[in-house]
C-alpha cells in the first residue's frame, strides 16, 4: 500500500466534491431544511419522553449530522461507477497501483468531505440554539463522525464493486438508507419504541454512532458510550475490508 497513491486518489476526489457544487449544495441543504421545521416544529409542540433538559431540537440535531453523514459517504459509491463507464478506473487499475491503495484512498476522501458537512451542520445546530454540554465532547464526537462516514463509504464502495448499472445501484441506496435511518433513533428516544422495533434498531449500525455523537454533544445517551465506539468501531472495520475484497475482485 503507497501514501503517495492513496494521497493523489484522496486529492482527486476532493477536488471533485469541491468542484461540484450542486453536491455540495445538496448535502448541506436537507440536514438543514430537517433542523429548521423538523426541529424547530416539533421543538415547539413539546415532544414527551426525551430527557429532562433537553429540548427535542437538542435531541435532533445528533441524529441530523449522522444523518448526513450517512446519505453523502454511501453515495459516494457513484463515483465508482462514473469512473468505470467513463474508462477512468480502468487506468487506475492497469497502473502499477495496488487496489487497496485506491479504496483507502476513497474512503479517506469519503471522511474528509463527512467531516466537512458535520462541522457545517454543527454550526448551524449552534446557531439554531441548540444546547452543547462540554465542548470537549464536541472535539471528541468527531472520532464518531470519522468512524459513520468510513463505514458508510465502504458499504457504498462494496455495492458499487458488485454493481454496474447506475440505476440499480440508486435503488439499493434508497432502499438502504431510509430504513438504517429511521431505526437509528436520529428522530425519537428508542426507550419509546416496542420491544420489538427496539430490538431491530439495535441490529442497525448507524444506532451508536448516533448515541455516540447525543452522549458527547448533549450529554444523554442510551447505551454507554464506550459500547457505542466499539459497536461503531467494529462495523467501520468490517466495511472497510470488505470494501477492499469486493473491490479486489472488480474487472473493468
Amino acid at each position: 500500500m503507497k501514501i503517495s497513491a492513496i494521497y493523489i486518489i484522496w486529492l482527486r476526489e476532493m477536488k471533485k466534491y469541491v468542484r461540484n457544487r450542486s453536491r455540495l449544495i445538496g448535502n448541506m441543504a436537507m440536514p438543514f431544511f430537517f433542523l429548521a421545521f423538523l426541529g424547530m416544529g416539533f421543538n415547539s409542540l413539546g415532544i414527551t419522553g426525551l430527557p429532562e433538559g433537553i429540548s427535542y431540537i437538542d435531541f435532533l440535531a445528533p441524529g441530523i449530522v449522522a444523518m448526513g453523514l450517512l446519505f453523502s459517504s454511501m453515495f459516494a459509491g457513484v463515483s465508482i461507477l462514473w469512473d468505470r463507464q467513463f474508462g477512468f478506473l480502468k487506468e487506475i487499475m492497469v497502473a502499477p497501483v495496488d487496489r487497496t491503495s485506491i479504496v483507502i484512498g476513497r474512503i479517506f476522501a469519503g471522511m474528509t468531505s463527512g467531516v466537512i458537512q458535520a462541522i457545517f451542520i454543527l454550526c448551524i445546530s449552534l446557531l439554531m440554539g441548540v444546547r452543547i454540554v462540554n465542548p470537549l465532547g464536541l472535539v471528541a464526537s468527531l472520532a464518531f463522525i470519522m468512524l459513520i462516514a468510513m463505514s458508510f463509504v465502504g458499504l457504498g464502495i462494496s455495492i458499487a464493486s458488485k454493481i454496474e448499472d447506475m440505476h440499480g445501484f440508486q435503488l439499493i441506496m434508497n432502499f438502504l438508507i431510509m430504513p438504517t435511518f429511521l431505526l437509528s433513533g436520529a428522530l425519537f428516544p428508542l426507550d419509546r419504541l416496542p420491544a420489538w422495533l427496539a430490538a431491530i434498531s439495535y441490529l442497525d449500525p448507524l444506532t451508536y454512532g448516533v448515541d455516540g455523537l447525543r452522549s458527547l454533544i448533549i450529554g444523554t445517551s442510551h447505551f454507554p458510550v464506550i459500547v457505542d465506539l466499539a459497536v461503531l468501531g467494529g462495523f467501520c472495520l468490517a466495511m472497510i475490508l470488505m470494501a477492499r475484497h469486493l473491490f479486489n475482485k472488480t474487472e473493468v
